[in-house]
């Protein structure tokens, strides 16, 4: 499977020129940022903030009821979620005043056995929105830094952080189109894909630039190299979603894991998109920049 893909992206590399090559990402890169504006204009967030970010309340019971009848039952709350895992139901509300948070509780303890309730508050939610923020801005600065240390060239070096910074954007538009929520375990991931991107990317960009021969012929070895790392996470990833987000149908007794449903998905777009960005939109910048300088030493 990676020796056809690899050869058809191959092909499809060398038969285009650099700003065809680049338009594609740059252009699914300039939606991604006009999704994360609109998100912005009618959110007040680039993205929609799970529970750990904005605060609220879950509540998790043993019940046989179904999860409409469920839902229909507490509309009259912020309610935001309703899921069946296993034998128990897990309701998830936005904020709320203390009065109507007290008489969710009351009503709840009233209606059901084995009630587990979870409160976060606006407050500490708000905090950890500041520290993923920061996590997220501290890592991209640290990784930025590497890549100058390492290649101490400006243009290369530029072309890494471009094309790490579209795959994050380009995620994150994925997750307000499909309605995934920032949550924790999706701040992991795109942590993770910040890796996974600067990996790939690294790997172009040293084999182009210290490795003897042609430009192309850089770019196609190093793709070898590339994809086949890529696509056998991306095969991992892919048994990931399946196993944690449709258990359920094997047997009764398992249940949807949402957190590992959410990073695994948001993983395999986001290193679909740095296949792209990679094999693109950073080739087509090192091609450009190394056919450029060997012009300039040729006139010198």
């Amino acid at each position: 499977m990676e020796v056809g893909l690899t050869e058809r992206l191959d092909s499809f590399v060398r038969k285009h020129n650099d700003r065809q090559l680049a338009a594609i990402p740059l252009t699914i890169f300039v939606i991604s940022l006009l999704i994360l504006a609109f998100t912005f204009a009618s959110s007040g967030s680039p993205v929609k903030l799970g529970m750990e970010f904005k605060g609220g309340t879950m509540v998790s019971v043993t019940t046989e009821e179904s999860l409409q009848s469920i839902e229909l039952k507490y509309s009259d709350y912020p309610i935001n979620d309703v899921r069946q895992t296993g034998t128990r139901v897990i309701m998830q509300f936005g904020p709320m005043s203390n009065e109507q948070q007290q008489e969710l509780i009351s009503n709840v303890i009233d209606s059901y056995d084995n009630v587990e309730i979870n409160q976060i508050g606006p407050v500490y939610g708000k905090a950890l929105q500041e520290q993923a923020i920061k996590a997220v801005i501290i890592s991209f600065i640290g990784m930025a830094l590497v890549v100058f240390l390492i290649f101490r060239t400006l243009i290369p070096s530029l072309a890494v952080v471009l094309s790490a910074l579209s795959d994050i954007f380009i995620a994150v538009a994925f997750m307000n189109i499909v309605g995934i929520e920032l949550s924790l375990g999706t701040v992991a991931a795109l942590l993770m894909l910040i890796g996974y991107s600067v990996d790939s990317d690294i790997l172009l960009t040293t084999r182009v630039l210290k490795r003897r021969g042609t430009p192309q012929e850089n770019i196609s070895n190093a793709m070898h190299t590339g994809v086949t790392m890529t696509t056998t996470t991306l095969a991992a990833l892919v048994v990931m979603y399946l196993v944690s987000t449709y258990s359920y149908l094997l047997s009764s007794s398992l249940s949807q894991i949402t957190l590992l449903s959410d990073i695994s998905i948001v993983l395999i777009f986001g290193l679909v998109a740095d296949m792209m960005n990679t094999w693109m939109l950073n080739t087509s910048i090192l091609r450009w920049h190394v056919t450029d300088q060997g012009a300039r030493r040729r006139k010198a």
